[in-house]
């Protein structure tokens, strides 16, 4: 038990001088049960220290992949804990954890005067496990960098986020003001390639290594052993993934393509679903609400741009690019469906149209609430800068 206080002592040091990533502010700590869902390397751990080194309560931090919890049951050991004055629990990597959804229940229950903050992977549903925590747990969504963060990252620029409605009536005011603060396009370039996780500060030489070992690990140890699946299966996932990654944005035959994969159109759906839900694939449909997974998607896009240069770092397709980040970024606070007219609708009432600086309104002409979303420095009217739209968080 020394060893885990010491460990938890030890970590949390190492996040003193850390920025906060934005939903550290946006998190009611007054949640007795809080779960952060989200990507490897997002900052989840460093989220949690932060909080340990803030809090007033006595706390600790556990990592459920130490090889501590292959011999002992957390309850037990929050049991000990407790005894000892330990009021703040921080556990992370609860889904490494096989009875993970039993213990926080019973923990929870048990003992009504302390405080648990948990993360997993964002395939995790909280509302599927053995026990039901949705009643009890406020959860939270940690996305990937945005390219506000990146600057306030990478270069210490304050930039306060702006509202999808302030980007659409007032982004010929605030694009001049932005753009003086940083250095278009380099930043902006960079950003795509190198900014979406945090861990782009450690080392941009093996950014793109880290990743590509980030999506390995991601499919062998959040997906395969959470959905129960045969090494076969993962196998072919890893092989679906790269099929995709070399023509995404991707429009999907189903049939062919399961062909292809040589397994059954279903359990092909279902592993562009695991990719999806795992913040690897991101799935562009008709509509978001109540949708089935055997609902075949419209096009299928590598979640953020850093993936696309994992992938293709030679030659990246630049429509590709603009149009990833524009999906990546509007997706965190808003619903983003295919559009007939253009490339993307947005809470079923804008569509937009991305590009670069000469690209015409001719697909969306006449078109109500249409935009052209266009990689260039500033706007005017209804043609917007791409990179605005990384402002929003």
């Amino acid at each position: 038990m020394d060893h885990l206080i010491e460990k938890s002592e030890k970590k949390a040091k190492q996040v003193a001088d850390k920025q906060r990533r934005y939903l550290f502010g946006q998190i009611d700590w007054e949640q007795r049960l809080i779960i952060v869902l989200g990507y490897q390397g997002v900052g989840k751990t460093t989220m949690l220290l932060q909080y340990l080194s803030s809090a007033e309560a006595k706390g600790i931090y556990l990592s459920l992949d130490d090889f501590y919890f292959e011999a002992n049951r957390l309850v037990e050991t929050v049991r000990q804990l407790y005894a000892s004055g330990h009021r703040l629990f921080l556990l992370d990597e609860v889904h490494r954890y096989l009875y993970w959804s039993k213990d926080l229940k019973q923990i929870y229950d048990d003992h009504e005067d302390i405080q648990i903050v948990a993360t997993g992977s964002s395939i995790l549903d909280v509302s599927k496990g053995h026990a039901d925590l949705s009643r009890r747990a406020a959860v939270y969504n940690l996305h990937g960098l945005s390219f506000r963060e990146y600057l306030r990252f990478r270069k210490n620029v304050e930039l306060p986020a702006v509202t999808l409605s302030e980007i659409l009536t007032r982004h010929h005011e605030i694009a001049p003001e932005y753009s003086d603060a940083f250095r278009f396009p380099s930043d902006f370039s960079d950003y795509l390639k190198y900014g979406h996780f945090p861990f782009f500060l450690e080392s941009k030489r093996t950014y793109l290594q880290k990743l590509e070992e980030t999506i390995n690990l991601v499919i062998d140890t959040d997906i395969a052993p959470h959905e129960d699946l045969q090494h076969s299966t993962a196998r072919t996932m890893k092989k679906l993934l790269f099929v995709l990654s070399g023509s995404v944005p991707f429009t999907p035959n189903i049939n062919k393509l399961a062909e292809k994969m040589e397994t059954t159109r279903n359990t092909l759906l279902r592993m562009l679903d695991y990719l999806d839900k795992a913040r690897i694939l991101h799935l562009l449909k008709v509509d978001t609400k109540g949708v089935s997974y055997l609902q075949k998607p419209e096009k299928i896009y590598l979640h953020n741009t850093n993936f696309i240069h994992v992938f293709s770092p030679k030659q990246p397709n630049i429509g590709s690019i603009r149009e990833t980040f524009f999906f990546n970024q509007l997706s965190v606070m808003h619903s983003v469906t295919s559009s007939k007219f253009g490339d993307f609708m947005i809470d079923d009432t804008h569509v937009f149209e991305v590009g670069g600086a000469n690209k015409s309104r001719d697909q969306i002409r006449g078109v109500p609430n249409a935009y052209l979303a266009l990689d260039i420095p500033g706007g005017s009217e209804r043609q917007i800068p791409l990179w605005l739209f990384g402002m929003m968080y």
